[in-house]
């Protein structure tokens, strides 16, 4: 399940992408990292562009911090 913050959700809507986009994006990426702050940042072709989304594991969901 992903949550959006409130910065992700108007990033994700400014870009035209939906949250099947982002789903994707975090699920099938081309490159992931661990960031220093422990965040995850992953990197995938959607809509013909590379999208990069920076996350954070929780118990039950994904928190989608920022859609680049």
């Amino acid at each position: 399940m992903l949550v959006f913050t409130e910065h992700a959700e108007r990033r994700r809507k400014e870009r035209g992408m939906t949250e099947i986009d982002i789903e994707l994006v975090v699920k099938q990426p081309f490159l992931q990292k661990r960031r220093q702050d422990g965040l995850i940042e992953v990197i995938c072709k959607a809509r013909n562009r590379n999208i990069k989304v920076v996350y954070e594991k929780r118990e039950t969901h994904l928190r989608i911090i920022t859609v680049i």
